[in-house]
């Protein structure tokens, strides 16, 4: 008994020797974490925010030692903000990138390299295949990580389409045929089509000129535009043209007047479809409410290869000044990686990239999201084209530009053939600039 306890005291001393600090129960008591603040920045909608502030609560709920403040704003703003914080050194931890603009971002060296991230599996990417990933990489390196699948789409109406004797649109339609059905909705119903993506003409015409080979912008340099021939452009405004002389068109100044999904022809029922990104067809088909169908974009005549391509939804980046960037990759894995998380998310900002979360949604959407899940699979099917290289920097100004003068073709200011001739000449002299 005596030897029993001497046993038991140097035991105690031993545990005291090693530093080991003894609770009421004789358990080791955890080092409290230190404190950090995350800022979160994001553009989106009031559904997209709703659900983002789901996931942060929760987020910190399992992490109390991370407070995240989050920054919302609309897309239109968003940029001119986020130019504001870079200006002043003041960018947020987590900045939602979006693929016009993320080469511009990484190169100024605004952006941290999260390649090492993912190597360390601190964002495990594990099972993603790599046509998801290349589209956040800069010269080789991982800026961000992509939020979900995207890809170009048409959102139509079905009941319109057989009140003018049409039954669905096929995969394999053609621009003829949407001339066509253009013409024979309106006749028959009254009810018009938009101008080519109002918000983006450029989407639209991007599909039309990946099908010929060339990409919009030099896949090499980025320096120019990627084609030459003003040809397929002159046809892109024709088309409307002509549209627009039958009165099957919606006028130009209603068509580019910025509203709300709630607010728009198509939720109205006064367009039979719209043309715009997978991850937008929950809120268009919400503001409608009523049945829709998803098909690709129409084809162009001897077409060499499909326009449609995967493109991500949009990214998360993390500052390259920001002081938490390890912080900042645990909860970015979070996001993309965390099944109940996506279960709040539901593909709102396309569908996941991870395997394993794309699985277990598919099981638990409504049959909108289940249209939008089986989309995917279809461009997947042959449907689509490799991605091309993020957009170079000025890209931003290029686009503005080509919305400019796609508008004035419209309006009769230009003719198509001055129209093609301004915006190359324009958008060549920019990208130029901005290369150097």
């Amino acid at each position: 008994m005596k030897h029993l306890k001497s046993v038991v005291k140097i035991f105690v001393v031993l545990l005291v020797c090693v530093g080991m600090p003894l609770g009421a129960e004789g358990k080791q008591e955890a080092t409290p974490q230190k404190k950090v603040t995350l800022r979160l920045a994001w553009w989106g909608n009031p559904t997209r925010d709703e659900r983002t502030l789901k996931v942060v609560e929760m987020y910190m709920a399992q992490n109390p030692h991370v407070v995240i403040q989050t920054e919302t704003t609309g897309w239109a703003g968003y940029w001119d903000k986020l130019a504001s914080q870079a200006a002043a050194n003041d960018l947020p931890d987590i900045i939602q990138m979006d693929y016009a603009y993320i080469t511009q971002y990484a190169q100024k060296n605004l952006l941290a390299d999260l390649t090492p991230a993912v190597n360390a599996g601190l964002i495990n990417l594990k099972g993603v295949d790599d046509n998801f990933i290349v589209g956040g990489k800069v010269q080789g390196k991982i800026y961000g990580i992509s939020l979900g699948t995207n890809a170009w789409c048409i959102l139509y109406d079905p009941a319109i389409l057989k009140k003018a004797g049409i039954d669905t649109i096929k995969p394999t339609w053609t621009l003829e045929d949407y001339e066509k059905i253009a013409n024979q909705v309106y006749k028959a119903t009254g009810v018009k089509t938009p101008p080519f993506s109002t918000t983006d003409p450029k989407q639209a015409f991007d599909n039309m000129l990946r099908q010929t080979g060339d990409s919009f912008f030099d896949r090499a340099t980025g320096a120019s535009l990627g084609f030459t021939k003003p040809d397929l452009l002159i046809q892109f405004y024709e088309i409307q043209l002509r549209l627009l002389k039958s009165g099957a068109l919606v006028s130009p100044d209603e068509a580019f007047i910025t509203v709300t999904p709630q607010e728009s022809g198509f939720a109205k029922g006064t367009q039979w479809f719209v043309d715009l990104w997978s991850n937008q067809v929950i809120a268009t088909a919400s503001a409608a409410n009523r049945p829709v169908e998803i098909a690709l974009a129409p084809r162009i005549a001897n077409s060499k290869r499909p326009g449609t391509y995967f493109k991500p939804s949009m990214f998360f980046s993390v500052s390259n000044n920001s002081k938490n960037k390890e912080e900042a990759a645990k909860f970015i894995n979070f996001f993309v990686t965390n099944i109940e998380a996506n279960k709040v998310l539901l593909a709102e900002r396309g569908i996941p990239i991870i395997p394993a979360v794309r699985e277990e949604l598919k099981k638990v959407v409504d049959p909108l999201n289940k249209q939008v899940f089986e989309y995917i699979e279809l461009v997947g099917k042959g449907n689509n084209s490799p991605l091309d290289p993020a957009d170079p920097p000025g890209a931003g100004e290029v686009l503005k530009i080509f919305r400019s003068v796609d508008q004035e073709v419209l309006y009769g200011i230009l003719d198509p053939k001055a129209g093609a001739e301004k915006f190359m000449k324009q958008a060549n002299e920019i990208l130029a600039k901005n290369k150097k």
